[in-house]
């Protein structure tokens, strides 16, 4: 006999998700890439603090391939990419506990770069066949800005010198692709980020360098990603020229989709398609959000879609009739998929064993509103328990998350971290705010000139939304974020007082201090999103909370690491002193060796608690796990 549910509070829910099943969520699975019939990935390892292992899949036996302390990781524009490639069996690797490059072979791992902190390479590219190595090279060994450049490095060489310069004068260099002797790439300048304006290249490689360059695609105002060659030598790239990007022939052919696809690049690497024979690709696109995949022909522009939506796609990789895909899914965790046209796929690799259980477990759902800017689209994940339901006449207090980037995206992905919430009664709202990638540019643009009006109203009014449809109590709403999502959620409590509490992670408040001691790939970023500095600096110090502070009136926990080099932690305390003066209730929490982004598991656990007591407090319920209580005075 079933037991009907019990009628609590919510955010009182006695739930089986506990915080050490959070932090031992899943393992990370990227960068999936095929070299006949074996596929290579990257893994993450959470009891190793994250390193990055390179796994190898071969006759059905994985194995890793690369023992601690290797770190596979490549720190190029900062959000890396590309570390690794593999071809005939050799892969090229970027270490990132050595910071030197690797060739892994019989012989096992050699350098083939000398180790420095102050020269990076990303984007890899190994051609055993001609003993080259093809790389993105960031130089930071110089004075001023560090200096980026494609280059040419022997694979069985000590490249002392670090590579042979290929291309050199553009900002920004990525994804170089190579077919006989021509080469493909993407460059870019500031003030533009990759989604703004890049420009395809492509040139004759010989032993003296490039010959023959010439811009086959792109320009301003369009954004060119992810070349690739077909086996028989077509090239092929993503173009958003009509508004949205979708794979076109450089030479002929039209886009092969049309509608609302996109596919959003923050890091290198091109792992948007895999081509299965000449004219056969596997794709992936963003569909209200979702991502979809489906089967192109290059010949005929044609697409076959595959299977169902999944939340999203990390990469995907082929070789000969088979392509490799690693999907983020809605209801479990990430999973390695074996593809072949007109059949199922085949798992091959899973990032946790555990099969969540459905009694306790929120489906992310697609919510659109109309936005002060637009249409906007966010995710509701509804508080989902077996064992209870809501008082009589109560709804849900939501908690709002606002992503990263800003020009992020929030996928309807599983998250053992949400599951915590929803398992014990709260909504949550991952709000793509105007800005967010995965809805096409004059999305993205949304944001233009517009960062912390644009975000913080689609915010709110994602909020009224959900309270209007009857899933939210909207008096009961909590915003929080991390970084750029914790400007968003600072500047929120500073200009509106829509939310009932704030909870700010390391978050941004100083605009001007982000513009002028921030890394190359984001220093001109807010010339777009704020205005050139110091040209615009009034627009910064008037969006800059932490000038703000006598604004502040919502209850805060502010989470800061002390190592923080992004946000000092004397801002974290100014913010909280305004907020104890007006005697609101207010914490703030340091944590020793932690920086822009908390790594350690004490760290991340103590998080979860000090959220748990401070809704509670808040929200006005008493919450079934014994955590400790958090002074707000």
């Amino acid at each position: 006999m079933t037991t009907p549910p019990r009628a609590a509070r919510f955010g009182s829910w006695t739930s089986p998700i506990s915080i050490a099943s959070v932090l031992a969520a899943s393992t990370g699975l990227s960068d999936v890439h095929a070299d006949g019939g074996d596929a290579y990935w990257l893994e993450s390892r959470p009891g190793q603090d994250g390193r990055l292992t390179l796994v190898r899949w071969r006759d059905g036996v994985v194995d890793d391939l690369t023992p601690a302390p290797i770190n596979v990781r490549s720190r190029v524009m900062e959000y890396g990419g590309g570390a690794y490639d593999v071809r005939a069996g050799v892969v090229v690797c970027s270490d990132d506990a050595t910071r030197s490059l690797l060739r892994l072979d019989v012989d096992g791992a050699v350098a083939i770069t000398p180790a420095s902190a102050d020269v990076r390479f990303g984007d890899v590219r190994v051609h055993p066949d001609r003993g080259l190595v093809l790389s993105v090279r960031e130089d930071h060994r110089g004075a001023g800005e560090a200096v980026t450049t494609l280059v040419a490095l022997d694979l069985f060489g000590d490249n002392g010198d670090f590579g042979r310069v290929l291309a050199s004068g553009a900002d920004f260099y990525a994804n170089p692709e190579l077919s006989g002797d021509q080469l493909a790439w993407i460059e870019w300048n500031h003030p533009d980020m990759p989604w703004d304006a890049t420009v395809l290249k492509q040139a004759t490689l010989t032993e003296a360098g490039l010959v023959d360059v010439s811009d086959v695609m792109g320009g301003p105002g369009t954004s060119v990603q992810h070349p690739r060659w077909t086996p028989d030598g077509r090239l092929v790239a993503l173009s958003d020229e009509t508004g949205f990007w979708a794979p076109r022939v450089v030479g002929g052919g039209g886009p092969a989709l049309s509608g609302d696809a996109d596919y959003p690049m923050w890091v290198l690497g091109n792992a948007s398609m895999g081509f299965v024979g000449a004219d056969r690709a596997l794709i992936a696109w963003y569909d209200d959000g979702r991502r979809v995949l489906g089967w192109w022909d290059v010949g005929t522009g044609g697409l076959e879609v595959f299977g169902e939506p999944v939340g999203d796609v990390d990469s995907i990789a082929s070789s000969e009739s088979v392509a490799w895909v690693i999907v983020d899914l809605p209801d479990r965790a990430q999973e390695l998929w074996r593809l072949v046209p007109s059949a199922a796929p085949v798992v091959v690799r899973k990032g946790s064993e555990a099969v969540p259980d459905p009694s306790v477990t929120s489906r992310p759902e697609s919510l659109w509103f109309e936005g002060r800017s637009g249409p906007t689209q966010a995710w509701f994940y509804p508080p989902v328990n077996g064992a209870f339901t809501g008082e009589e006449g109560e709804r849900p207090p939501v908690i709002v998350k606002s992503h990263g980037g800003p020009t992020g995206f929030a996928a309807g992905t599983y998250s053992p971290a949400v599951q915590y919430w929803t398992s014990r009664g709260f909504a949550v709202l991952d709000v793509n705010y105007s800005g967010s990638a995965g809805f096409g540019r004059a999305y993205r643009e949304r944001l233009k000139g517009r960062w912390g009006i644009a975000d913080v109203q689609d915010c709110e009014e994602a909020v009224r939304a959900a309270a209007s449809a009857g899933l939210v109590d909207a008096e009961r709403a909590a915003i929080t974020g991390g970084s750029a999502g914790g400007y968003t959620t600072l500047q929120a409590l500073v200009t509106s007082r829509v939310f009932a509490a704030g909870v700010s992670s390391y978050g941004i408040g100083d605009l001007a201090m982000l513009a002028t001691d921030t890394h190359k790939f984001e220093s001109r970023y807010l010339d777009g999103l704020i205005g050139p500095y110091p040209q615009a600096r009034a627009t910064y110090d008037e969006r800059s909370p932490i000038l703000h502070v006598d604004r502040l009136g919502t209850p805060m926990l502010i989470l800061q690491g002390l190592d923080d080099r992004v946000v000092p932690p004397n801002q974290a305390q100014d913010m909280a002193d305004a907020v104890r003066s007006k005697g609101l209730p207010v914490a703030l929490l340091l944590f020793e060796g932690e920086g822009h982004g908390f790594r350690k598991e004490s760290t991340r656990a103590r998080v979860l608690e000090a959220q748990q007591s401070f809704f509670a407090q808040i929200f006005g319920y008493t919450p079934a796990d014994d955590v400790p209580l958090l002074d707000l005075g």
